[in-house]
């Protein structure tokens, strides 16, 4: 999962009309949930653009999908998402106040040093830990 300049992780999806069946309706329920999906230029390669709750509710949605071929699009996303950058994660955690260290990394399948040092940030306004 990258991460621009906007602060809106964007995902990249090699091959995205190749490998999925009914691809249509798999962009609309993307796109119902407030995701950018675009097309990379020329190429056959797509870029899929969610916040992080976005994300949660699409690779829900797909999973619990009929459509087998959409199976990998829900996985691609899934390991994506643990890349988060600290920014994302702060983002995450300030959204919901009192979250515990164990909870973030639950959430957001991050490392415990990268939930401690986002609770610190939070708690002590420093980061420069």
């Amino acid at each position: 999962m990258k991460t621009p300049k906007n602060n809106i992780p964007y995902i990249t999806l090699p091959s995205f009309l190749r490998r999925v069946l009914k691809a249509y309706a798999l962009k609309s329920l993307i796109r119902a949930q407030g995701c950018e999906l675009n097309r990379i230029g020329r190429s056959r390669n797509w870029q899929l653009k969610a916040t992080f709750e976005q994300l949660e509710q699409t690779v829900y949605l797909i999973e619990q999908s009929e459509e087998v071929s959409w199976q990998w699009v829900a996985v691609h996303i899934s390991k994506q998402r643990k890349n988060l950058g600290l920014d994302m994660l702060l983002a995450i955690a300030q959204k919901k106040p009192g979250i515990t260290i164990s909870e973030l990394m639950q959430r957001t399948d991050c490392t415990i040093a990268e939930a401690r040092k986002v609770i610190d940030i939070l708690e002590f306004g420093d980061n420069t830990l």
